[in-house]
């Protein structure tokens, strides 16, 4: 069997952990931060994880390598 291909796209958004979580980065740090508050910053630095079940599912499927 040949190799499988990676979404390149989703390589650089998403992690998966050791446990199969699928791990991403927060939204909301590029700009315009300093009207931000610093509790939400601090919440922005913590990595989110994905909870719906299809989009697992996806993620998984486009990294088979991850």
């Amino acid at each position: 069997m040949g190799k499988l291909k990676t979404k390149k796209g989703v390589a650089k958004r998403f992690k998966l952990t050791k446990t199969g979580k699928v791990k991403h980065p927060t939204c909301g740090k590029g700009h315009l931060l300093s009207n931000k508050k610093s509790s939400r910053l601090r919440r922005m630095r913590r990595p989110g994880f994905l909870a719906g079940a299809n989009q697992v599912k996806y993620i998984k499927r486009v990294l088979p390598y991850g």
